[in-house]
């Protein structure tokens, strides 16, 4: 059988899956202000997964597009390899230095809502234990975060020992130490304020 008639459609497959991966990626990458579209916050989580098979997919159909006695193939191949790697493993080493995950502690709906929920997170790959507070409105794919409130647990009594909806647009978040914080949310999904503890 020959493969030979399959090489310039699969390298365009690959070519297309490397743009889309890259694409995506890139896309991770900006998102992460106020308000931000919850779809794209998770696609930074796998930052480093998208680019190592936005490079792999782009040597692969460089290798398979391009013909063995073309003068471009392995200059090509190189600038991608030489760009694409050092760039991904610094990356990971700064995640692995800086980085650190967010686990979901709880998810709650608002009373009487089902496209605004409460999310608390405890950060880890810290020193001290951080929680945030985040709210989530709308429904996916469309759906926004804010972040409510982060509380530092240098001090004890800085902890986060609770999170709940006061009423179905204000969020009450209370301390170790029995302080009260109260949010109110607009309408739209914004928090009137934030805040910070610790």
């Amino acid at each position: 059988m020959n493969f030979s008639r399959y090489r310039r459609p699969s390298a365009f497959l690959l070519l297309t899956a490397g743009v889309v991966f890259g694409g995506a990626a890139v896309a991770g990458f900006e998102a992460g202000g106020e308000g931000a579209l919850v779809l794209l916050l998770r696609l930074r989580e796998h930052l480093l997964l998208l680019g190592w098979l936005a490079v792999a997919a782009v040597t692969g159909a460089l290798l398979l597009g391009l013909a063995k006695s073309s003068a471009l193939r392995m200059p090509l191949v190189v600038a991608v390899l030489v760009t694409g790697v050092p760039l991904l493993l610094f990356g990971g080493f700064v995640s692995t230095l800086f980085g650190g995950s967010d686990t979901v502690l709880s998810t709650e709906s608002a009373p009487g809502r089902s496209d605004r929920h409460l999310v608390v997170t405890a950060r880890s790959g810290n020193l001290d234990p951080v929680w945030c507070v985040y709210l989530h409105q709308g429904n996916p794919p469309r759906e926004r975060r804010w972040t409510v409130g982060c509380f530092n647990g240098d001090a004890e009594d800085n902890s986060l020992r609770e999170t709940v909806w006061a009423a179905p647009d204000r969020i009450r978040m209370t301390t170790e130490e029995g302080e009260v914080h109260e949010v109110t949310i607009a309408p739209g999904g914004r928090p009137d304020r934030f805040v910070s503890v610790g």
